[in-house]
């Protein structure tokens, strides 16, 4: 652990964030007044995440007095799906629909290509079992639940399944079937997770509604077994809050409620660096920001207009060659992200026909980059980052892991330079670059689907490897202004302390406008709002719950068209407002696409409600050592092919910048959880926030 305050400043409460990543798990502890006050880093253990969040706990834990709020955010389920590492899965559904989940939507990515890829399913066709029911579209029952076809599935289980997720047709507007099926499994196999649609997913589209629960049912185990690992150590060193955590949502719930939803845990760590992003921007005066957080083993983007981080209720996970309907598809609130295998530990390999591949497999934190010492093989970005003279050797971490420059340098020689005739310098350059070129071409496919012009936007980089590459994204993507936050090596962590409480709840209720029963409209409401509470409550206790923002929202279309247009409800719904819908519907619709169909007749289709308790921003820059000592710690030689190779690059100490500073590049600012480069015909300015500014030189 790093420490950063004065030892008067020790014995305050504190509250700790932790973010688990694939090769580093992060940690950060702020005072009362939301002031960094500790910082640190310890190696994950991938084969149990838990141990590394303990390890570091432990050592923080014998320097406080109290913690008053535990919160973590991890990669433990993105990864578990992109590796497919999650729980033995069965999918119980109505009789004919065995298939739903194996049809998907019938969109190609590709669509000239005859052999095309999908992500390997997180269940086989063969662990797919149909019971006899059938629940009309109004709710009404067609066919009654056969419960004895139920028995016989539960009873059949081998004792290797674990959890089983059950989506029935219709079940978001009765969801009585789902429930007894579930009552059925917890009393002849109790150990099983059992997951229902109609509360991970209570919305229409089959697909995606199977798809969601199908996720949220494969990831219940190993999450659980995760969050209640911590808990219980936790609970022994005497914190006795609940353990919070962040959603994909970029908002914290209590552990007990995402046991219950883990699927809503699917982009977290990701979602807590987009939160401080969007906080450094604000605070810096940009209008539009590219989040860019490059750590061991991924590379998580996030496009920020007004400082804003954008959202979505329908994502993609492992999409194949980054491309759009591609991937395993999970309906759940989110901050829109892109992400791609593509971090410090991605592993460089040469391909059958000659060409250099990196990533989207990492080396982790076991064994890691070949540098670690730890019994890595397999060249990685970090291990060409530091042949290459971006990152130093004795300095790396704060000095407290020394790399081994030989072995990496003997490791890119032999699996890179030997295959492909270049020279060891030249092959690590190549693995340089080809990871950058795949992250500029994930940020343009990105902004492409969004309608953004990413030259537009400041970019602001973070994560362990993000600023060692972020002047060169920048520069592929047109971008002339990046900014590095202090703390950039652990930002997410310190997102998930300045994180909202906040849950987005969703219903399927599909009606024409002036088909609505205005008092069944205000009875869902109150459901979604109760269940709100409910979980707030678990998060913060009553104290707080009057500080909640309740905001309900609609989603509306044009009878006959796919998708909707959702619209913020001002006040309470009554007959009398349809017009005010019909307009409030065309004005935003106009909006969007340019102008609206006027009369036509408009439908609804989901009803949400959105409940928060705003977080308090996280003060980074108390941990900064005023500038009392030579920012200059010395010279390395660095290569930067503008120069012709190797030059000799001045470095300098991160904590003893003051705002003011200015310094030409090719240079390179060192700090103990990440190193920023500066390019040649590039200025490092430090900006009253203690912000790194990179900008070219006009």
């Amino acid at each position: 652990m790093s420490e950063a305050a004065p030892a008067e400043e020790r014995r305050v409460p504190r509250r700790l964030g932790v973010d688990t990543g694939g090769t580093f798990t992060d940690f950060v502890t702020v005072d009362e007044n939301q002031r960094v006050v500790w910082i640190g880093k310890e190696l994950s253990t991938p084969s149990e995440p838990s141990r590394a969040v303990l390890d570091g706990t432990e050592k923080l834990l014998g320097r406080v007095d109290l913690l008053e709020d535990y919160v973590v955010g991890t990669t433990l389920a993105s990864n578990a799906l992109l590796e497919r590492k999650g729980a033995s899965t069965i999918l119980v559904t109505t009789r004919g629909f065995r298939d739903v989940l194996i049809i998907g939507r019938q969109k190609r990515h590709d669509i000239y290509d005859l052999q095309i890829d999908k992500p390997r399913p997180l269940i086989l066709r063969r662990d797919i079992f149909e019971v006899s029911e059938r629940v009309r579209a109004d709710g009404s029952v067609a066919t009654e639940l056969a419960e004895d076809e139920v028995r016989a599935i539960a009873q059949q289980l081998d004792g290797k399944t674990a959890a089983v997720a059950v989506c029935l047709l219709h079940s978001y507007v009765n969801p009585a079937h789902e429930r007894r099926i579930r009552e059925i499994f917890n009393e002849i196999v109790p150990d099983v997770h059992v997951s229902i649609s109609s509360e991970v997913a209570p919305q229409w589209r089959e697909y995606e509604r199977t798809s969601t629960t199908v996720v949220n049912a494969y990831l219940g185990p190993v999450v659980g077994l995760y969050l209640n690992r911590l808990s219980s150590v936790l609970g022994e060193r005497g914190l006795d809050r609940d353990l919070l955590v962040m959603q994909s949502n970029g908002g914290i719930a209590s552990a007990s409620t995402v046991e219950r939803y883990p699927v809503r845990l699917v982009e977290s760590g990701p979602a807590a660096g987009a939160i401080m992003a969007a906080q450094v921007g604000s605070r810096a005066g940009l209008d539009d920001v590219l989040s860019l957080d490059i750590g061991g083993t991924t590379a998580k983007l996030c496009f920020l207009q007004g400082c804003v981080p954008s959202a979505t209720d329908t994502f993609e996970v492992d999409r194949v060659a980054m491309k759009k309907s591609s991937g395993l598809i999970i309906s759940i609130p989110a901050i829109d992200m892109i992400e791609i295998g593509a971090g410090g530990g991605s592993i460089a390999r040469v391909s059958n026909i000659g060409l250099l591949n990196v990533g989207p497999d990492s080396s982790g934190a076991d064994p890691g980059p070949v540098c670690y010492g730890l019994g890595g093989a397999e060249p990685t970005v970090t291990d060409a980052d530091l042949v290459l003279g971006y990152i130093g050797a004795e300095s790396f971490s704060g000095g407290n892991m020394h790399l081994d420059v030989d072995g990496a340098r003997g490791a890119i020689a032999s699996r890179i330079g030997e295959v492909t005739g270049l020279g060891d310098v030249e092959a690590a350059w190549s693995i340089h670059e080809v990871v950058n070129v795949n992250m500029i071409a994930a940020a343009r496919a990105a902004a492409i689907e969004r309608g953004a012009d990413p030259r537009r936007f400041a970019v602001v980089a973070f994560g362990g490897a993000g600023p060692v590459h972020a002047a060169r994204i920048a520069r592929g993507l047109g971008v002339s202004r990046v900014l590095i936050p202090v703390a950039a090596g652990v930002l997410s962590a310190a997102g998930l302390l300045s994180a909202d409480v906040r849950f987005d709840l969703v219903q399927t209720l599909h009606r024409p406008l002036e088909a609505l029963d205005f008092d069944q409209v205000d009875r869902l409401y109150g459901d979604l709002e109760r269940r709100a509470e409910e979980m707030m409550r678990e998060a913060v206790g009553d104290e707080r719950l009057a500080e909640a923002q309740i905001r309900r929202w609609v989603d509306l279309r044009y009878i006959g068209q796919g998708y909707e247009v959702r619209i913020e409800l001002s006040a309470e719904l009554s007959a009398d407002s349809v017009g005010a819908l019909r307009e409030a519907f065309n004005a935003r619709y106009a909006e969007l696409y340019g102008s609206s169909e006027g009369e036509e007749a408009i439908e609804a289709v989901n009803w949400r409600v959105e409940a928060r308790l705003p977080g308090t921003p996280v003060d980074l820059a108390p941990r900064v050592n005023g500038g009392e000592r030579e920012p200059l710690k010395g010279h390395r030689s660095a290569y930067f092919p503008e120069h012709g190779g190797y030059v000799d690059c001045a470095v300098y100490d991160r904590y003893a910048l003051r705002p003011g500073d200015e310094f030409p590049g090719p240079c390179v600012v060192e700090e103990r959880e990440s190193t920023t480069v500066v390019l040649p015909d590039q200025v490092l300015r430090v900006d009253e926030h203690f912000n790194l500014a990179l900008e070219d030189v006009q």
